[in-house]
């Protein structure tokens, strides 16, 4: 299962800051977000998602391994 850590907004909207999630890429980690977490289903869009660093395609595969991070955008300055 792929790690996935949240971020503030997507953090509270999901009540944790860690999850697990088993998905094959990181499209169907979204929908599966989503589904879990209707709070974080509605910020998702707007969030920049990460794979072990990096912007992916979201019909790249996921390793088990994986560590996905969700950040929504940052405001204030």
């Amino acid at each position: 299962m792929a790690t996935v850590r949240l971020f503030a907004a997507a953090e509270e909207a999901a009540g944790a800051a860690e999850l697990h999630v088993a998905a094959a890429d990181l499209g169907a980690l979204r929908t599966a977000l989503g589904a879990a977490h209707p709070g974080l289903a509605a910020i998702l869009p707007r969030c920049a998602v990460l794979v072990d660093g990096a912007r992916t395609p979201d019909d790249a595969p996921l390793s088990d391994q994986a560590v996905v991070d969700v950040l929504p955008p940052f405001a204030g300055g």
